[in-house]
């Protein structure tokens, strides 16, 4: 058997050199952003998808391993090890696999078997399967003995049928030969639970429904999950087809070809074969069924966790306005607009409270407000939240721009998604102690316009609400995935060491919440940092922490210019070399493009530092400290569209892309109802995979293709020339939510038709099929139509 490094270098398409020099590092505590930024050497230039890959399977595998040395301790403590069972353990390849070799020897309560057993029946089994011409009743009238709980034939018959129905669906290989066929021929059956019709509307779809395993989308399948849990769905899985009255099932004639039972006529073959029938039906079938759901959503949480994951990634990677003044709108009606302003530092510097809305209307008090915060503390940039009377408060600061054009104040409105988990946190409570709650919204809605990661990283992920049924998957493994994306994006960018906060440099490679904590204690007590090297006074952060963090943190105008790049400290002797060569300073070096590209990187190579890290090292010079994000810019709703009535088929509007899942885009376009762009309205040409299109928080310019007032959908394209559909007066009921984070059935994919809107097809036999009418209704009918292929 291949060892877990062989495996997984085969398995990644890449050398077993690779994988094990990876391994060791991150068996000695090096993390995933550290070995791909600084280890390239060491690893070939594995980049960090790959070491995400290698870090996850490795973490499988290792429990596989440990799972097999626990199994075999077990069999071997009973003395039913053999060198066959060994050689079968070692090869197995799952955890599944592994399972299906222990069932006959792992530890369970008494069975209808083991009391046979007992009884002494074991060898009436044994003679009725080894030879079907004998005839079971005469046989078992030998067997029977009341002393031994066995009262009449019929018992000593019971007894010998449950035998065998345990060995028969204890065989491994039995079980998963079985197991393939019914992953192969499998369909999830999804049926309503009797009364509930009403209380469960919103799985309406799946009140009648049924799709192959095979083929099942993660939306779907989360969203039949879902209603089992509330209790609506009754789910089963049905494998192969239903045989006719009589006929035994395709898995019963699996079962007894694999006993070397037939019917030949002979006395026993019948009783044999209701015994290969009782083997899937009681035993075989509900342990496959289990299996196979748990596989079905196990699968379904990987894709939605990497669409989350996706999506995680594009909203922390957002552009940056920059360390900009900035006074934070937090829209509210009765309760009042929160204000808060922010310096240049992120420093709060002021708060307030107005109303301009429902039910004091103080517009005049409130822009004298705004206007004598924006002057007093020189405000560039107005962030609004998106949220609940945001629109409003947008043409309030529109009227404030008006009316005080010195001002020059630009501004953005901006998603608040997750600011009020992070107004009611710890962390915020540790921050403001003594501001109130409602306050803290506005600024974070603030600090999110200047420096999205820096302030998304103080909000669990999970609560910034850009995923595809994350309430539904793992909580374990989502949490493990989004911290991975977070320390990425975190590390990729870099952090500022004398203004980055304790959930900040918690994110960066090597440091803990505990040792951020002693970093922020040590600069408040010291003063900024001038030097990486300090960070070694820092308490418990000794040279491995070092190590790890010091090319991620940066010093701007410390004492040494390369503390604000993403130089590592252990390479500065590279620079030096390469100043040495070159006869110039390192200011008359730095950012000389033309010059640096002119050098060829081997002339700088040692045993420690290869090619890869020398070419790093020479394109970071070009631009030191650059910050990977794209250049700021931001949407402009359009006037005058603030509410969905506002809108009209065929307007095309400019909007923010909020959420990408599997089957299209949501994009905000000003009216507090996200707009769906179906999958089959991205592009002209086929798109698979939306994420390829488009991704969370880009800008994009959409039309209106339909508006449904009554269930507050609306559908948009991006094919600017697409035809829309006139408004219906009157819509039609229909029970199913657009968003799939709040539990109901979102679209399925289809392929659409090149050049024309994409029609349903008919929908497969018992199967629902919503009624279409117009463009709103085709885009979700025509997610729907690819029920079975």
């Amino acid at each position: 058997m291949l060892s877990i490094s062989a495996r997984i270098a085969q398995e990644l398409a890449v050398r077993p050199a690779q994988v094990e020099a990876t391994v060791a590092l991150l068996d000695e505590g090096s993390t995933v952003p550290f070995i791909a930024r600084y280890r390239k050497e060491v690893t070939g230039g594995l980049d960090d998808t790959q070491l995400r890959n290698l870090e996850e399977r490795l973490r499988y595998l290792r429990e596989l391993e440990e799972r097999r040395t626990a199994i075999k301790a077990s069999i071997v403590e009973q003395g039913k090890m053999t060198p066959e069972l060994e050689r079968d353990i070692d090869s197995a390849d799952t955890k599944v696999r592994l399972e299906d070799l222990y069932l006959p020897y792992k530890p369970k309560r008494r069975t209808k078997a083991m009391i046979a057993r007992e009884a002494g029946l074991e060898p009436l089994a044994d003679r009725l399967l080894a030879d079907p011409t004998l005839v079971p009743e005469g046989e078992a009238a030998g067997f029977v003995d009341e002393g031994k709980g066995v009262a009449d034939v019929k018992a000593a018959l019971d007894g010998a049928r449950a035998i065998l129905v345990e060995r028969f669906g204890e065989d491994a290989a039995l079980v998963g030969r079985l197991r393939e066929f019914a992953q192969r021929e499998g369909r999830i059956v999804s049926t309503v639970v009797e009364g509930k019709q009403e209380e469960g509307a919103k799985f309406s779809d799946y009140f009648d429904f049924a799709e192959p395993v095979t083929k099942i989308a993660s939306h779907r399948a989360l969203a039949l999950f879902r209603g089992r849990a509330a209790g609506v769905l009754d789910l089963k899985l049905a494998v192969g087809e239903d045989p006719q009255p009589g006929s035994p099932h395709p898995a019963e004639v699996m079962v007894a070809a694999h006993a070397g039972i037939a019917d030949r006529g002979r006395p026993a073959d019948k009783w044999l074969l209701d015994t290969c029938r009782w083997t899937w039906r009681t035993k075989v079938a509900l342990h496959i069924e289990l299996d196979l759901m748990n596989v079905v959503r196990e699968r379904a949480e990987d894709e939605a966790i990497t669409v989350f994951g996706r999506n995680l990634k594009d909203l922390l990677l957002a552009p940056p306005a920059g360390m900009r003044c900035t006074l934070g709108l937090d829209p509210g009606i009765r309760t009042g607009v929160k204000v808060a302003v922010v310096d240049s530092t992120g420093k709060l510097v002021d708060t307030a409270t107005i109303y301009p809305h429902e039910p004091r209307k103080d517009w005049e008090g409130s822009i004298h407000t705004l206007a004598t915060l924006a002057a007093k503390h020189k405000v560039e940039l107005v962030a609004i939240g998106n949220g609940t009377a945001s629109r409003e408060t947008d043409k309030l600061a529109a009227d404030l721009m008006k009316r005080h054009p010195e001002l020059n104040l630009t501004k953005v409105m901006v998603s608040e998604a997750g600011a009020s988990v992070y107004s009611a946190s710890e962390v915020a409570a540790l921050e403001f102690p003594g501001l109130d709650v409602s306050l803290r919204g506005a600024v974070s809605i603030a600090r999110r316009l200047q420096d999205p990661l820096a302030e998304l990283v103080k909000i669990e992920p999970k609560a910034i609400g850009v995923g595809q049924y994350q309430h539904d998957v793992s909580p374990t493994k989502l949490a493990r995935t989004l911290d991975a994306v977070v320390e990425d994006c975190v590390n990729g960018v870099g952090v500022d060491l004398n203004t980055a906060s304790v959930p900040l440099l918690a994110r960066v490679s090597g440091l803990s919440e505990s040792v951020a904590k002693n970093v922020v204690a040590f600069r408040d007590t010291n003063g900024a940092f001038r030097r990486r090297q300090q960070l070694l006074e820092v308490s418990r952060l000794g040279p491995k922490a070092f190590e790890q963090a010091a090319g991620f943190l940066r010093i701007r105008d410390g004492d040494d210019p390369l503390d604000a790049s993403s130089v590592h400290p252990e390479a500065y002797p590279v620079v030096q070399r390469i100043l040495a060569k070159s006869g110039r300073p390192l200011d008359k070096l730095v950012g000389d493009v033309a010059f640096l590209r002119s050098l060829d990187p081997a002339d700088f190579t040692d045993e420690r530092f290869g090619l890869p890290t020398v070419t790093d090292i020479l394109r970071e010079l070009e631009k030191p400290g650059r910050d990977p994000r794209p250049a700021f810019k931001s949407a402009t709703f359009k006037e005058g569209v603030e509410e969905l009535k506002d809108l009209e088929p065929g307007m095309v509007l400019e909007g923010v892309v909020t959420n990408v899942t599997a089957f299209g885009a949501f994009v905000d376009v000003g009216v507090h109802q996200d707009g769906l762009v179906h999958v089959s309205q991205l592009s002209h040409s086929f798109v698979k995979d939306p994420h390829t299109v488009v991704k969370a928080g880009d800008i994009v310019k959409v039309k209106v293709l339909e508006v449904d007032l009554k269930r507050k959908r609306v559908a948009l394209t991006m094919k600017l020339d697409e035809r829309p559909a006139p408004r219906r007066p009157e819509p039609q009921a229909d029970r199913r939510d657009s968003r799939p984070s709040q539990g109901q059935r979102p679209p399925q994919q289809g392929r659409p038709p090149q050049g024309k809107p994409q029609q349903p097809r008919p929908a497969a036999p018992q199967q629902r099929q919503p009624e279409p009418s117009g463009a709103l209704a085709e885009a979700w009918a025509a997610a729907l139509a690819k029920k079975k292929g």
